[in-house]
């Protein structure tokens, strides 16, 4: 197969290649797992332990140093800050992670552009299946932390799967995008690592959605990570259900952006042998 032929970019292209290369898909975040840790004493623990000293770090901070309340709440506990915090950050970190990651991957990967035939469209989700296991474990962490202060769970965390895989596919669209382009445009990595920042602070991971001024919301609500992370704490935190209508058309725009994504990225790769 010539390295410069036209590639399917239909949904179902989309779907297939994810079938197809579910095994290979699977091995690699293996070794990007494993890889991370490689060397340290305590391997692939670090990935439970790292998690949970963030907590007792943010626990420690907004409740004894900040003495900080959610939004206009008087009875939640300083603790709760924390939790509520740390939700939006395991959010925020997995959609930023991958972004971040995906404008170099095309350069970081020669070897699999000019020597042999490799599906290149899997290496952003790979990087995505290792953010998404970090997360699974920082929401490990997350759950022992609610139980310990709260006594249990609520029910609705059943719900999170139903939260989560929109922000996944919505991702999955984007580091495809990013990773086409970084590959003709080098100094996307730089601007994503600068927008990433910015967008840590213009979503609501250090407060409430509610205590943003009305004029400034709709600004707020068009971020991506802003319904997700509302979602994220009403389902795992507060035990409410989700917003099923909200949810359904952020999942059907997160479908449209993988597609689009994965389109631009098949349509680009041609070139990526003559610039890489």
């Amino acid at each position: 197969m010539s390295r410069h032929a036209a590639h399917r970019t239909s949904p179902a292209a989309l779907v297939e290649s994810l079938w197809s290369n579910r095994a290979l898909i699977g091995q690699l975040v293996k070794r990007e797992i494993l890889g991370r840790y490689r060397g340290s004493v305590l391997g692939i623990a670090w990935s439970f332990f790292n998690p949970v000293l963030m907590l007792v770090v943010y626990t420690f901070v907004f409740s004894v140093v900040f003495e900080a309340r959610w939004g206009a709440s008087t009875t939640s506990s300083r603790a709760d800050f924390a939790m509520l915090l740390f939700i939006g950050l395991i959010v925020h970190g997995f959609f930023a992670e991958c972004l971040t990651r995906a404008p170099a991957l095309i350069l970081e990967n020669v070897n699999f552009v000019k020597k042999v035939v490799f599906p290149l469209e899997i290496l952003p989700l790979v990087v995505m299946g290792s953010a998404l296991f970090h997360s699974l474990i920082s929401l490990l962490v997350l759950g022992i932390a609610l139980v310990l202060s709260h006594g249990g769970l609520p029910v609705t965390v059943l719900y999170a799967p139903v939260v989560f895989v929109p922000l996944v596919l919505a991702t999955a669209g984007f580091a495809w995008f990013l990773t086409a382009l970084g590959v003709f445009a080098r100094d996307v990595k730089q601007v994503i690592g600068v927008v990433m920042t910015i967008l840590l602070f213009l979503s609501p991971v250090f407060y409430p959605i509610s205590s943003v001024p009305v004029a400034f919301r709709p600004w707020l609500l068009a971020n991506p990570l802003t319904f997700i992370i509302e979602q994220s704490r009403a389902v795992l935190f507060f035990g409410n259900g989700p917003d099923w209508i909200g949810l359904a058309l952020y999942a059907g725009t997160s479908a449209v952006v993988a597609w689009l994504g994965f389109a631009w990225f098949q349509k680009t790769r041609k070139g990526f042998a003559d610039v890489a």
